[in-house]
C-alpha cells in the first residue's frame, strides 16, 4: 500500500500503516514549511534522506531551530511543539516513522489557513 497525498508545501507518501506504526516519506519544497503543531498521542522519529531540514522546536521565547543534514535524525515525543521546514536553497526529503495516530495533529500556526484542523 502506497498512498501519495499532495500538500500545499510538497507531498507525502504513506508507505506503511499498521495497527502499531506508520511510515512516510515527506517531501518539502524549497522555502516551504509545515504547520507549527503538536500531537496528543503520536510519537514520531525522522531521518533526513536528502537536503537540509530545519526542525523548529517550541514556540515563542522557548523556540529553537535545529538544522539536520542528510543522515541525521530526530525524535519528536508526544506533546512536543514542532515544525518541519525546507530552506529557500533547496527541497528536503525525510523518512518519518511514528505511532499509527495519523489524524492526531493540533495546528497552532499554519501558512495555509488550516489552524485548528487536521485537514491535509
Amino acid at each position: 500500500m502506497h498512498t501519495r497525498t499532495e500538500k500545499p508545501w510538497g507531498h507525502e507518501l504513506l508507505w506503511a500503516h499498521t495497527d502499531h506504526y506508520a511510515g512516510k516519506i515527506i517531501h518539502i519544497n524549497a522555502g516551504k514549511r509545515l504547520s507549527l503543531q503538536f500531537h496528543e498521542q503520536k510519537h514520531e522519529s525522522v531521518l533526513v534522506i536528502s537536503g537540509t531540514l530545519l526542525l523548529n522546536l517550541g514556540q515563542g521565547d522557548d523556540a529553537t531551530v535545529v538544522e539536520l543534514g542528510e543522515g541525521e535524525s530526530a525524535d519528536i515525543p508526544v506533546g512536543q511543539i514542532h515544525r518541519f521546514e525546507a530552506p529557500a536553497s533547496g527541497d528536503v526529503e525525510i523518512i518519518e516513522v511514528s505511532t499509527n495516530h495519523l489524524d492526531d495533529v493540533v495546528r497552532l500556526e499554519d501558512d495555509y489557513n488550516r489552524e485548528g484542523t487536521s485537514a491535509p
